[in-house]
């Protein structure tokens, strides 16, 4: 027959060994490591103190170490010009007013008149056969890399030019531009200046780059500019 009391005494010796086992395990050296009962949770960090604010400072500006570079000139192939042609003050006796632009278009000079009987005198080249004229003009307009629109005339004799070209070194109308009254004539710079001292434009004054700068600076609008015809070639070509 089952006993009810031998069950119970059998009941509180299992319990009482569970809990001494119990016991010994959560017990041990002071040194031993704690049990991680939740080991997914990981400790946070170390948080690091707060810095103290430091006020904005600008930082200079600093250049570029690369210098700027101006657009190259249409003369930097060195042509080497003729003495003749090359910027002078000479003696130059007429009767117009210091500041005055004398354009000798068979000699292929430019003069502009200092008074006291001198001038600074510039090469240029002037307008081919049939396309040279005479007159007196002003600069009625001045500009430095001038855009070159061909006009309706040239577009008619060369119908394969640009209708407009932006200013700049490759520019027919070169550094520096200006402008004769109303026509379509202009003196200006030349990305050609082994054409200066000869007949090849459609009319208009070429100069050097480095020469029409010159003039530039010199020249207002509403200059008066005497322009020669081709009869009146001098004998001296100094």
């Amino acid at each position: 027959m089952f006993n009810l009391d031998t069950l119970k005494t059998y009941s509180r010796a299992v319990a009482f060994g569970a809990a001494a086992i119990s016991a010994i395990g959560f017990a041990g050296p002071a040194s031993a490591a704690p049990v991680q009962l939740f080991p997914l949770f990981q400790p946070l960090p170390p948080m690091a103190a707060p810095q103290p604010y430091q006020p904005y400072q600008a930082t200079p500006y600093q250049p570029q170490t690369t210098p700027y570079q101006a657009a190259p000139s249409d003369d930097q192939d060195q042509v080497e010009m003729p003495a003749r042609f090359r910027r002078q003050t000479v003696s130059y006796a007429t009767r117009e007013a210091p500041g005055t632009i004398i354009i000798d278009t068979p000699n292929t000079y430019l003069y502009y008149v200092l008074g006291n009987g001198q001038a600074v005198r510039y090469g240029i080249g002037v307008g081919r056969e049939g396309f040279t004229w005479s007159g007196i003009q002003t600069v009625s307009k001045k500009a430095e890399w001038p855009d070159w629109t061909p006009p309706p005339e040239m577009i008619a004799r060369q119908p394969y030019l640009p209708r407009q070209m932006a200013g700049g070194p490759g520019n027919p109308l070169g550094a520096r531009a200006m402008y004769l009254g109303g026509t379509i004539y202009r003196i200006h710079g030349t990305n050609a200046p082994q054409t200066i001292g000869k007949h090849v434009s459609s009319g208009c004054i070429r100069m050097t780059n480095e020469d029409v700068t010159d003039l530039y600076a010199r020249v207002n609008v509403g200059t008066k500019v005497v322009v020669l015809p081709m009869t009146e070639r001098r004998a001296e070509l100094r």
